[in-house]
């Protein structure tokens, strides 16, 4: 199985037509239609139902489409990599990021690096701890931001400078927005929402033995999302503070839990991967910057 023939083929799954796929290959259709047959045939299982006017995968298509996405990211990674190795300007960097405003230190610090390194490329995807953690241990990514405590034995880390502190997020004419903190008690029979990651982490550790009173009417990756719940009154959003828009003329407004609840954000990336220049460049930079931020040093 070739990397050449994947590529062929998921050219073919995204444009679900074999005669535009050809063109944006650069490729005859018949040599297409040859090279597709083939991995069928070595496969032994038919990738595609073609209909008059399209083509459409079948259930052995879907599962290649998603192993062959991982390999065709893993092998670009590679080249960009030892294309980086002699490259003193720059370099290519994978990051996944959760969600938080702390991410404002990483893009500083990326700021910085570009000025220096003016070939640095960085390409971002967003998602929970789950879903960085795995394309991390796979290796399509250098670096993953997390919300959990990372795994000492798996990832090597630095921590963010702040936290963020957890909140809710209400309309601004909601009887609960006239107190100045959140309890256990007022969320009580309420329909929140949240990340499952944070519902099963940290609202749970944070509720003690009330977590069974809680409930969960919905849970979000995206914190924009949820928000936009809120605002349609299906209920009250658990977030961290300064994550979704609470000014004047978005009806919304974010109040602390009460006792405060805080987490931290970390920097990780697997324990024995071997780094480009620039990905090296980037982990001493940020050492001695959020260090110097911890202490309070501009």
């Amino acid at each position: 199985m070739e990397i050449r023939t994947l590529r062929y083929f998921l050219a073919v799954a995204r444009e679900e037509n074999m005669t535009r796929a050809a063109e944006l290959l650069h490729v005859t259709q018949p040599t297409l239609s040859k090279a597709l047959k083939a991995l069928e045939d070595e496969l032994g299982k038919k990738l595609f139902t073609r209909h008059s006017f399209s083509i459409a995968l079948t259930e052995e298509g879907v599962l290649l489409r998603d192993r062959a996405e991982d390999l065709v990211t893993m092998v670009d990674k590679i080249e960009k990599e030892f294309l980086s190795l002699d490259d003193i300007t720059g370099g290519e960097l994978f990051f996944g990021l959760a969600e938080s405003y702390q991410i404002r230190y990483l893009a500083r610090e990326l700021h910085v690096l570009k000025v220096q390194y003016p070939g640095l490329r960085y390409h971002i995807t967003s998602g929970d701890t789950e879903q960085v953690t795995e394309k991390l241990d796979k290796g399509l990514l250098d670096f993953a931001v997390i919300c959990d405590a990372p795994n000492g034995k798996k990832y090597d880390s630095i921590v963010f400078p702040e936290g963020d502190t957890w909140g809710l997020i209400l309309p601004k004419e909601d009887p609960l927005a006239k107190k100045e903190n959140i309890r256990v008690d007022d969320l009580v029979g309420l329909p929140l929402f949240t990340s499952e990651q944070g519902w099963e982490g940290d609202i749970r550790k944070w509720a003690g033995n009330r977590f069974p009173e809680l409930h969960l009417e919905g849970s979000f990756r995206l914190a924009y999302n949820a928000s936009m719940f809120v605002r349609e009154r299906l209920g009250y959003q658990l977030s961290f503070q300064q994550l979704v828009d609470v000014s004047e003329s978005s009806g919304l407004t974010f109040r602390p839990l009460e006792p405060r609840l805080e987490s931290k954000l970390y920097l990780i990336w697997n324990r024995y991967q071997a780094f480009t220049p620039i990905a090296e460049k980037l982990i001493e930079q940020i050492r001695r910057s959020f260090v110097s931020a911890s202490q309070g040093v501009v």
